[in-house]
């Protein structure tokens, strides 16, 4: 068992993987930004199906390079994460290439990997303001891209997950967030607390982890819902300020004792509808600015969303987890695409289980048949 500040002490960069990280001829895939924490680079990763290599190649703007009309005026801008990117297909195989194709004119792909709503929304502000921008947007909200959002470093929560891959896939450093101040009860828009290559290298003591996350109140609710064997059970969570949270957000206060077993289930069921709150009005408050960005700009918006979860819930409950968003985008007349609808249509062409339907389309991103 080992504390919060013990535990943000372990997600101390090492040293080499910052070198690497920040070395242009390494095959990163991502590269370092001030603003958002990094962006797509050039690279050739064996992440596709059936364990394939997949190229990705960058334009001088940071778009996802495609080929597909590339000489006719841009209308569509995408922005997003990594099921905007197209994350384990090559260039020519993304979705944004496939409808170029349907229709006639190329569409230009801002989708990186691990970015949430927020970190999309600062790069659509920077790229629309500058002479890419486009008529039309399309900003792609995927599964937990609205708790990423108030994250100031998601390396924390995914730190086991570098450790069992190539450290060349080092990526989730600080960067631009927003989240709710205990104080006056509203949200705040944060720019990275390590905006320079140089500064990066702050990552690499652990001291500064402490100091800078301690009072990361999303990084600690994931924390306090992980369930990895490896890391083992953690303690010494800031539950005043997460139930100060609670009381803003209108969500049940957290007890004492950790999630569990037995009554500690209640205090992990607490912990997840707080962590969804907070993310969702997150994802609400985002919407809202990026709404009266593009209205301002007479651009027009499309929001779409995907999440294998709410996806499921539709299929075998009725309900989907993430129904204030989609409330939400109903109500503010935000024109909406819901891969989840589609996909729950879909199933009922199917007589197997959920999970089994989900392989035929995924291999962590869509696969060809997805």
């Amino acid at each position: 068992m080992k504390t919060y500040e013990e535990y943000l002490r372990d997600c101390a960069v090492p040293k080499e993987v910052v070198d690497s990280f920040l070395d242009p001829d390494k095959n990163t895939w991502v590269q370092f930004d001030p603003e958002v924490g990094y962006i797509l680079s050039n690279a050739m990763l064996r992440d596709g199906i059936d364990g394939s290599s997949t190229i990705l190649t960058v334009r001088p703007n940071g778009t996802r390079a495609g080929g597909v009309y590339a000489r006719r005026p841009c209308r569509i801008n995408t922005y997003g994460d990594s099921f905007t990117q197209s994350a384990q297909v090559s260039d020519q195989e993304t979705w944004q290439e496939y409808l170029a194709g349907h229709l006639g004119e190329p569409i230009r792909n801002y989708g990186v990997g691990g970015f949430g709503v927020y970190q999309a929304y600062r790069r659509m502000l920077r790229a629309e303001e500058s002479e890419d921008g486009a008529r039309y947007i399309i900003l792609y909200i995927w599964g937990d891209d609205h708790f990423r959002s108030c994250m100031r470093c998601r390396y924390v929560v995914t730190r086991r997950w570098h450790q069992q891959h190539d450290p060349s896939l080092f990526h989730g450093n600080f960067w631009s967030n927003v989240e709710i101040d205990l104080e006056s009860g509203g949200l705040v828009e944060r720019d990275s607390l390590l905006p320079t290559p140089e500064s990066l290298y702050r990552m690499t003591e652990p001291d500064f982890m402490v100091e800078a996350l301690r009072d990361d109140l999303m990084a600690q609710m994931y924390v306090m819902l992980n369930d990895s064997p490896e890391e083992g059970p953690v303690t010494g969570f800031s539950l005043q300020k997460l139930n100060r949270l609670a009381e803003i957000l209108g969500c049940r206060a957290i007890p004492s004792s950790p999630p569990g077993s037995g009554p500690a289930e209640e205090c992990r069921r607490r912990v997840e509808a707080l962590r969804n709150a907070y993310g969702f009005t997150a994802t609400r408050y985002i919407l809202d600015k990026t709404a009266e960005f593009t209205e301002s700009r007479e651009k027009e918006l499309m929001v779409a969303l995907f999440c294998p979860t709410a996806t499921r819930g539709l299929i075998e409950k009725g309900a989907r987890y993430d129904q204030p968003v989609a409330d939400h985008i109903a109500a503010r007349g935000i024109r909406c695409f819901d891969m989840n609808l589609v996909h729950a249509k879909d199933y009922q062409c199917f007589d197997l289980p959920f999970s089994d339907y989900w392989k035929r389309y995924s291999i962590g991103h869509y696969n060809p048949a997805g």
